[in-house]
C-alpha cells in the first residue's frame, strides 16, 4: 500500500483517531476528550486561533520571521511584518475592537481591500473570539446591506478606497449607502484612510483607523469553544439570497494545519502565496489562517495578474519574494497566456525556487496546465474544493506522496473526504460514468457545520438530495484508478435528444485550439434537439483570424474529438466572458441571456457591461 493510500484509508476507516491525532499539532487552552459528535469536532476543546497563528510562534522563537509580506503594485508598496510586528498590530487593533464594546460572539463585518489591515482586522476578531464576515471590497451597497442585515454586526471596519489598475473605487460613499438601506445599525464603523482617496467621516459613528488604534492598549486572546464560529463567509444562492457559511474554531484550525504540510508540502519559515483575495475562502484559508498557523510567511498582493503592471507581474512577486509555493486560479493563468502566449515575462525573472504552483477556482483546462507546465518546468497541481468545505476535497497530497499527474483531473481525494459519484437514485456509478460528486459523511473537521441562522436550509442545500451524503452540487466521474474528473456544475450537463453531455468536456477540446485562450461553452433550448451547445471563445493576443474560419476550426474539432452527437455548429468570438471577481464564469447567467430570459447581474461580477457584449453577440 502507498503512503498516500495508508494514510487516506485510515482516515475513513478511523476517521477520530485520525483527527485527534492532527489535532496535536494545535495549541489548546482545553485539549479535547471527545474529538467528534453528533457531527461536530472537538466539542468539548477549548482554544484561540489567533494564538495559534500569531502568538505561539513569537513564544516559540520565531518572532523576527516574516510573518505577512505585503505587495502592492498599484501603489508601489512593498513591506514586510514580522511575527511579532504582526502579533503588536493584531493585539492593538482588538484592543481597539474590545474598547468599541466587541466581546466573543460578537460580529464584525470587514469590508476592505488587499491591505495589511484586512488581515490585521480578521486576526483581531479571532483574538477576541468574535466572528468576522468579510465582504469583498467593492461589493455593490445593496449587497453589503444585505449582509450588514443578516450578520447584525456590531462594528464595520473598511477603508476610504480600493484602487484598481486604472481607477480608485471609493468604498466609503458605498459603505455609506448600505447603511442607509440596512436595517440594522452597527454601532461604529473605523475607517482606514488611504492617501489616494481620503473619505468623510461622519460624527458620532465612524472613527479614523489609525487614531483610534493609537490609543488602544493591547488585548489578549480569549478562549472558546472549539465549536464556536471563528467566521461566517457568504456566498451566492439560487434564491438570490445569500448563504451564510460557519467556519467553526477548533475543526478549522485542525485541518488547515494538517492541510499545509500534507497537501501542500509546506514547511515553517517556507514563503507561500495564494494570489486570491480575502474576500474570497481562499483567503481566508490559505493568505490568512493557514500559512500563519504553519509558521509560513504568507504574501498579500494588492494587484492583478497582468496590468499591474505586465503579464510578468506574478512572476516578480515569486522571484522577489522566494515564493516557494504559489496557488491561483486557472482564470489568472488563462490570462498571463492571453497577453504573454509564449512566456516571455516568465523568462525575465529567476524562478528557480518556485516548487509548485497549484490551480483551484475553476476546472484547469488540459491546455492550460501543458502551457503552464512547460513555461514553469514544475508540478503544476489542479486541486478542488469549495467555500463550503473550506479547503480542499480533492488534490495531489505532495507533503504524503506526488502522485502522477492526469490533466483535466484533481488527482485523488484528501485524507478525510470520502468522495462518492452517485446516479439519480444514489447509487455509485460505475468508472467514467458520470454523476453527481458527493461526499459520504461525516464531513471532515474545517467544513461547514451549517448556514448561519439557518440550520433548515443547511439540511435542504446540501443534505437531503442524498441521504448520507453532502451534495457538491458538481458533477463529473472516477476513473479506474480512483481519479476524479470533476466536469462542471451539474446544471452544466446538457440534454441534446436524449443524450447527456457535459459542456466541460466540450470546453476542454475548444481550449486545446492553438488561437484559442478561454472559452465558455453554454446549453441553449432547441425545439428539435431540446437543447444545443454554445461557444464564446476568447483568443489570444496576437490572433488576428477571421472569426468564421476560427469557428469552422472549432466545430470539426469538437465533432472530431466527442462525435457528431455533440450537435457542436456555433462558436461565437468576444473580447472577453463575464466573470466574478474571483474569476468564474457566470455561466448560469449567460444560459439566461441566451434563453432570452430576464437575468440579473450577481453581485460578484466583475463587469457588468461583459453580459452586454454577449447579449449582443448572441
Amino acid at each position: 500500500m502507498s503512503a498516500y493510500d495508508a494514510v487516506y484509508q485510515r482516515s475513513i476507516v478511523e476517521p477520530e483517531a485520525f483527527w485527534g491525532e492532527a489535532a496535536r499539532d494545535i495549541e489548546w487552552d482545553v485539549a479535547p476528550t471527545i474529538v467528534f459528535d453528533k457531527g461536530r469536532w472537538f466539542v468539548d476543546g477549548r482554544l484561540n486561533t489567533c494564538h495559534n497563528a500569531v502568538d505561539r510562534h513569537v513564544a516559540g522563537g520565531r518572532g523576527e520571521q516574516a510573518a505577512l509580506i505585503y505587495d502592492s503594485p498599484v501603489t508601489g508598496v512593498v513591506r514586510s511584518f514580522s511575527y511579532a510586528e504582526l502579533l503588536d498590530a493584531v493585539s492593538r487593533t482588538a484592543g481597539m475592537l474590545r474598547d468599541l464594546g466587541v466581546v466573543a460572539g460578537d460580529t464584525v463585518v470587514i469590508y476592505m481591500p488587499m491591505v495589511p489591515e484586512a488581515v490585521i482586522g480578521m486576526l483581531a476578531c479571532a483574538r477576541l473570539g468574535a466572528v468576522h464576515s468579510v465582504v469583498f471590497g467593492g461589493f455593490a451597497a445593496n449587497e453589503l446591506a444585505v449582509r450588514i442585515d443578516h450578520a447584525k454586526s456590531k462594528v464595520v471596519l473598511s477603508a476610504s478606497c480600493g484602487i484598481e489598475p486604472t481607477r480608485i473605487v471609493p468604498y466609503k460613499p458605498l459603505l455609506d449607502a448600505a447603511l442607509e438601506q440596512a436595517e440594522h445599525r452597527p454601532a461604529h464603523c473605523v475607517i482606514l484612510q488611504r492617501p489616494e482617496s481620503p473619505a468623510d467621516l461622519a460624527e458620532g459613528r465612524d472613527l479614523d483607523w489609525a487614531e483610534t488604534v493609537r490609543d488602544a492598549a493591547p488585548a489578549g486572546c480569549v478562549s472558546v469553544a472549539a465549536t464556536d464560529p471563528l467566521y461566517i463567509l457568504y456566498t451566492s444562492g439560487t434564491t438570490g439570497v445569500p448563504k451564510g457559511v460557519v467556519r467553526d474554531n477548533g475543526g478549522h484550525a485542525v485541518a488547515l494545519r494538517w492541510s499545509m504540510s500534507n497537501v501542500y508540502g509546506a514547511a515553517p519559515g517556507e514563503v507561500y502565496w495564494a494570489a486570491s483575495d480575502v474576500g474570497w475562502v481562499v483567503g481566508h484559508s490559505y493568505i490568512v489562517y493557514a500559512p500563519l498557523l504553519a509558521g509560513c510567511t504568507t504574501v498579500l498582493y494588492e494587484g492583478k495578474p497582468v496590468g499591474t503592471p505586465d503579464p510578468g507581474a506574478f512572476w516578480r512577486v515569486v522571484a522577489t519574494h522566494g515564493v516557494r509555493t504559489l496557488f491561483t486560479a486557472p482564470t489568472a493563468l488563462r490570462a498571463i497566456k492571453k497577453d504573454d502566449p509564449s512566456g516571455n515575462f516568465a523568462q525575465k525573472w529567476d524562478l528557480s525556487g518556485l516548487r509548485y504552483l497549484f490551480m483551484a477556482g475553476e476546472r484547469l483546462d488540459p491546455d492550460t496546465y501543458h502551457w503552464a507546465s512547460d513555461l514553469l518546468g514544475i508540478p503544476v497541481i489542479d486541486h478542488w474544493w469549495q467555500t463550503e468545505t473550506g479547503w480542499p476535497i480533492a488534490a495531489n497530497c505532495v507533503g504524503l506522496e506526488p502522485l502522477p499527474i492526469k490533466p483535466g483531473s484533481p488527482t485523488k481525494a484528501v485524507p478525510g473526504w470520502d468522495v462518492r459519484v452517485l446516479d439519480p437514485e444514489g447509487k455509485e456509478c460505475p468508472p467514467g460514468v458520470e454523476g453527481a460528486v458527493a461526499i459520504r459523511l461525516p464531513l471532515p473537521p474545517g467544513a461547514l457545520p451549517t448556514l448561519y441562522r439557518d440550520d433548515a436550509r443547511f439540511a435542504e442545500s446540501y443534505l437531503s438530495r442524498y441521504p448520507g451524503h453532502y451534495l457538491t452540487g458538481d458533477g463529473g466521474f472516477l476513473d479506474d484508478d480512483g481519479y476524479l474528473y470533476v466536469m462542471g456544475r451539474i446544471d452544466d450537463v446538457i440534454n441534446i435528444a436524449g443524450h447527456r453531455l457535459s459542456t466541460g468536456a466540450m470546453e476542454e477540446v475548444i481550449a486545446a485550439h492553438p488561437d484559442v485562450a478561454e472559452c465558455a461553452v453554454i446549453g441553449v433550448d432547441d425545439a428539435l434537439k431540446g437543447q444545443l451547445p454554445f461557444g464564446f471563445v476568447v483568443l489570444k493576443a496576437g490572433a488576428d483570424r477571421d472569426p468564421a474560419e476560427v469557428e469552422r476550426e472549432l466545430v470539426a474539432l469538437v465533432r472530431e474529438r466527442i462525435g457528431p452527437v455533440a450537435a457542436f455548429r456555433r462558436a461565437v468570438v468576444v473580447a472577453r466572458l463575464p466573470k466574478t471577481r474571483s474569476g468564474k464564469i457566470l455561466r448560469a447567467t449567460m444560459r439566461d441571456i441566451a434563453a432570452g430570459r430576464d437575468y440579473r447581474a450577481p453581485s460578484t461580477i466583475e463587469d457588468p457591461a461583459a453580459l452586454s457584449e454577449i447579449a449582443d453577440a448572441l
